[in-house]
């Protein structure tokens, strides 16, 4: 469905499906195209309002049922480790980081699918072949990275491919789009690593959010988001402080009852995007 509105960039909203987060409740996402000479603009502008990217379109869940997924972020400056992610630091202090443009290798692959058959199997994305998992990291129109942690292996120096994630460059910080690892070393929370490490780029880098994608209060999925401290949400059009997520819970989400028309016209656009405003 499109709305025509008085916006250079167009905004359009998916048919209902079945949420992969809450049990009974359909999902609905407004999205926007992402090409052309300010893809990386329109990327910044609306990641800072809740959007996420995937290839290129952006999207933000807009569901007529619920509020429950938020988008988080991490306020770099403020973190603080908590013991046991000083562990998990610890145990993973041997990995080798490799951070190139995205391009996608059939290593990455493999380690894709096994990662999938473990954690996701019947997941969206559990059949994608070589070619759409090409397309998923090599479609970007902004500023990406493939971050690649591998660890030496036998005499002869030769590195064995651990965990990947392809990381877009925000004006203010890193988004994690899509990380994937090894299922076999699941004890050694390499998910938590790579935030971890990614807050450590942020920090060096001088930026001061680390984006996470969506999280889902209950949600046992997105329950690791919630252990990383200096955490804020977009809700209501604002980021929050989520300070006790224990006490946030899927009531505090009611019925989303602005009309997509509304919704779009409270979207920030920079001047050079929009038009007749």
């Amino acid at each position: 469905m499109r709305h025509s509105l008085p916006l250079a960039t167009q905004f359009y909203v998916t048919a209902p499906q079945p949420c992969p987060y809450l049990e009974g409740k359909l999902e609905r996402k407004l999205f926007a195209g992402l090409q052309g000479e300010h893809a990386d603009l329109l990327n910044n502008a609306l990641s800072k309002q809740g959007f996420r990217r995937s290839q290129n379109v952006l999207y933000r869940p807009s569901c007529s049922e619920c509020n429950a997924c938020m988008s988080a972020r991490i306020r770099v400056a403020d973190f603080k480790p908590s013991k046991a992610q000083k562990r998990i630091l610890k145990k993973n202090a041997h990995l080798h980081r490799d951070a190139s443009a995205p391009w996608a290798t059939e290593h990455q692959y493999e380690l894709f699918k096994r990662y999938l058959d473990a954690r996701h199997a019947d997941g969206g994305m559990a059949d994608m072949d070589m070619f759409e998992f090409s397309s998923m990291v090599e479609e970007t129109p902004v500023r990406s990275r493939i971050v690649e942690y591998s660890m030496a292996y036998g005499k002869y120096e030769r590195t064995e491919l651990t965990a990947v994630c392809l990381t877009d460059l925000m004006d203010d910080g890193l988004s994690l789009v899509y990380s994937f690892f090894d299922p076999d070393l699941h004890k050694n929370s390499l998910g938590t690593y790579m935030i971890l490490d990614h807050i450590k780029i942020a920090q060096e880098a001088g930026l001061p959010y680390v984006y996470l994608g969506y999280w889902v209060p209950g949600s046992p999925k997105m329950d690791y988001k919630s252990k990383f401290n200096a955490l804020e949400i977009y809700r209501n059009g604002v980021w929050t402080n989520l300070n006790d997520p224990s006490e946030f819970k899927l009531e505090d989400t009611p019925m989303s009852s602005d009309p997509i028309p509304n919704q779009v016209a409270a979207i920030d656009l920079p001047d050079i995007l929009s038009a007749n405003r």
